[in-house]
């Protein structure tokens, strides 16, 4: 019988879904391919491995079609540069099967948006992948009208296997958290810049006054100011609202990784 397109699946790999590594299981059914951003290639990745997925290297996607009927799932995780997100979605499109899902970061560039660039929009949802956010219990899951409910099971049996909440969100460009965080971090550098404190005083005030787990400065240098700037870029590109125009300081520390000082 025929694959039927409209039914992305987790494929199953020999007769053996489970094998015992000493007294741990792996899950040696779902082959996962990660490319993308380093950081959040390394995040996702390290995951991953931790719950005995098989991971395929980024390096992987430049022989795809070799073993491309082994992979169950393929995540995209590129933020920063979407020409060569366009890219990869296209290679991935047109090499793993067509009831293979795809799995691809939503917080520049909304999942609609992508599907214009591959055949098989119906393979396709968005997540909201920042680094350090898969630390968290619950992950932002997007679908677009192209989107169909198989796909999505895919995404929610995947992300239950790593014991994560997932939650379905609007598609637009920056998802829920990734857009409220960056907005935070981008006030906090224009305090910063207009010399209203230091770094470190509006990191204590606001742990302190708002009972954040980390002060905004602290929390785009570990997102990255590069991902977070990337992230306003979006916004503001879909929106032309004021409050997602970029700090030329947060800016800066996305170009140089440096603060400017006398």
């Amino acid at each position: 019988m025929k694959a039927n397109p409209s039914r992305p699946k987790i494929q199953q790999g020999g007769s053996s879904t489970k094998k015992k590594t000493g007294t741990r299981q792996q899950n040696v059914e779902s082959s996962i391919l990660v490319v993308g951003d380093d950081s959040l290639v390394a995040e996702y990745s390290a995951v991953i491995s931790a719950h005995h997925f098989q991971l395929l290297s980024p390096e992987k996607i430049k022989s795809l079609k070799a073993f491309a009927k082994k992979v169950s799932l393929a995540i995209e995780l590129s933020n920063l540069n979407l020409e060569q997100k366009k890219k990869n979605l296209i290679l991935l499109d047109a090499a793993l099967p067509a009831t293979t899902a795809i799995l691809s970061s939503s917080v520049t560039v909304s999942v609609l948006e992508q599907t214009e660039w591959i055949t098989l929009k119906h393979r396709l949802a968005g997540i909201a992948a920042l680094p350090s956010l898969l630390q968290n219990s619950l992950v932002e899951v997007a679908p677009s009208v192209h989107t169909l409910e198989a796909t999505m099971e895919v995404v929610k049996k995947f992300f239950a296997s790593l014991g994560k909440e997932i939650a379905i969100v609007q598609d637009r460009a920056g998802l829920v958290l990734p857009r409220i965080l960056c907005q935070i971090i981008n006030e906090a550098m224009f305090a910063v810049q207009t010399s209203v404190a230091s770094p470190g005083d509006i990191d204590t005030a606001m742990k302190l006054g708002t009972n954040y787990p980390l002060g905004p400065i602290e929390w785009g240098e570990k997102i990255g100011f590069d991902q977070v700037h990337a992230t306003l870029d979006a916004l503001f590109n879909d929106m032309h609202e004021e409050r997602y125009r970029a700090c030329p300081l947060l800016k800066q520390l996305a170009v140089t990784g440096k603060f400017w000082s006398k």
